[in-house]
């Protein structure tokens, strides 16, 4: 690979700014607590998507690159480009997803996150085991330089030994100032140079070998500071 390929796939457009694009994700973390407050057991999933969308519209955030989704229970072992099953309730022990992709003034956020109601151990195990398995592969990421491939490599091997399944369907993709499309569309699992800083959405999507039900977590690739800010 090349310095030129390089160059190619991780420039940006030309109002990018570093602390929009933070400003970006600290509002979408946010958004993503914001909504994981409001859902409760009985609701059903289109309801919590549309609550969601509202909440993002209140909180100053644009509806961007895909769809907002909040999904409950079996559908949390779908691939994002999949449609949910309609109709599914929230039951009282369960598992969900946030996965939003707002944008704010010129710049996109993207980030998602899991979370369990009731006292379902497994369930509650696999909702932080999709975001310490983020962090693991940020680390190795950080302390070791590996290329876009290799980190879904090691993803998918530690989730192994956690005792899941990593879908690779969800492999990671660009991020910038909007839209990320025209500068490029290639995903980060496929990248074969270590990644830079504020570039990539890293994704993990887990999901349970034998019960239907997974778990989902994705932020931006950045260094420990960003993450010690929330």
């Amino acid at each position: 690979m090349t310095q030129t390929i390089l160059t190619s796939a991780e420039r940006v457009g030309p109002a990018f700014s570093v602390e929009g694009m933070l400003q970006a994700r600290g509002k979408t973390r946010q958004a993503i607590r914001d909504i994981a407050a409001a859902v409760r057991p009985g609701m059903v999933e289109e309801d919590a998507v549309a609550m969601a969308r509202n909440i993002l519209i209140e909180s100053g955030l644009n509806l961007s690159w895909h769809p907002t989704r909040v999904r409950f229970g079996s559908n949390t072992t779908k691939p994002m480009k999949q449609a949910s099953v309609p109709g599914v309730v929230l039951q009282k022990n369960d598992i969900f997803f946030i996965d939003i992709a707002p944008r704010y003034d010129a710049w996109e956020g993207d980030g998602g996150a899991s979370f369990v109601v009731g006292q379902d151990e497994e369930q509650a195990r696999c909702a932080a085991d999709a975001e310490a398995l983020f962090h693991a592969v940020r680390q190795v990421w950080k302390n070791d330089k590996l290329t876009g491939q290799q980190l879904y490599q090691y993803a998918e091997q530690t989730a192994k030994g956690m005792g899941w399944e990593l879908n690779f369907d969800l492999p990671g993709h660009r991020v910038s100032d909007f839209p990320h499309a025209a500068i490029h569309t290639g995903s980060l699992a496929d990248y074969d140079i270590s990644p830079s800083s504020m570039r990539w959405i890293l994704e993990i999507h887990l999901r349970h070998p034998q019960k239907p039900y997974g778990a989902f977590f994705e932020d931006m690739l950045l260094d420990d500071e960003s993450y010690a800010q929330g």
